[in-house]
């Protein structure tokens, strides 16, 4: 277990690793306790949709923090570090190139290819007691990892990918999970001082220089340009304005190819 671990733990089956974080910090865990699984029965993404694997099929795992060292309005910065280094760990234990993996905004990793864009992991940042003495944040990661395209649910196998399937091969989820935290330590350390790889997250950021759909809660839907994103606020830039992400429900791509599927 890595210094920076103060309790790492992994379970068969737990409902969600983000709610077993979660009371950790509640009941006093310093930062930052990490969960694994190999399957869970209520894992969720963003606006309370759901997010299943066949147990053994992802790497499932959440990081709790106490962030009382990072401005509130930069606490979106633990989920883009952890993005971050999970898609160079990726990228490393899967054999690709540097920059394969991108960022479907804010942190979703994605993988672009003649079909289309294609969902590896989903991440989800939830937080506690912001504004208080006591602010904790949880960061779920769920990556498709040893998952063959075979075993792919009929109705996201056009939209979705796996490590296992980028890779041509089996993936071992151990070497993955210690390969991103390598990649995670220095990360964290750079927030505590200051210091955020801005260039980095930008750069991998699929939308950028492209026409994309911003679907709000109500379903309504608007064509506009993605022509970056903001290192300090975390906003994607659009036709000269900033869109947060509580204010969207989905960022898809407005031309025709496969989205990035929810999981």
């Amino acid at each position: 277990m890595p210094g920076f671990i103060s309790r790492q733990q992994r379970f068969d089956v737990v409902g969600s690793t983000n709610d077993v974080v979660r009371g950790w910090l509640a009941a006093g865990t310093p930062e930052i306790c990490l969960a694994v699984a190999d399957a869970q029965s209520a894992g969720r993404g963003r606006d309370g949709r759901t997010w299943t694997a066949p147990a053994g099929a992802a790497l499932l795992l959440s990081l709790g923090f106490r962030p009382i060292w990072l401005r509130p309005d930069h606490l979106w910065r633990l989920a883009a570090v952890a993005s971050l280094a999970m898609a160079e760990a990726s990228e490393e234990i899967a054999r690709l190139p540097a920059g394969t993996i991108a960022l479907k905004w804010p942190n979703d990793l994605v993988v672009e290819g003649p079909e289309g864009l294609r969902k590896l992991a989903g991440v989800l940042g939830e937080t506690d007691g912001i504004g208080t003495d006591d602010p904790r944040a949880v960061i779920g990661i769920g990556v498709n990892g040893d998952w063959p395209r075979d075993d792919f649910p009929p109705d996201l196998a056009d939209s979705m990918t796996s490590l296992a399937e980028l890779a041509s091969g089996p993936v071992e989820h151990e070497a993955l999970l210690d390969t991103f935290l390598d990649r995670l330590g220095p990360r964290v350390d750079d927030l505590r001082h200051g210091q955020f790889d801005g260039p980095g997250w930008s750069e991998r950021q699929v939308t950028t220089d492209r026409d994309i759909d911003l679907v709000a809660a109500d379903g309504s839907r608007a064509t506009v340009t993605a022509t970056g994103v903001d290192v300090d606020t975390g906003a994607l830039l659009v036709d000269g304005r900033s869109v947060f992400v509580g204010e969207i429900a989905h960022v898809r791509l407005s031309v025709p190819v496969a989205s990035a599927g929810e999981v």
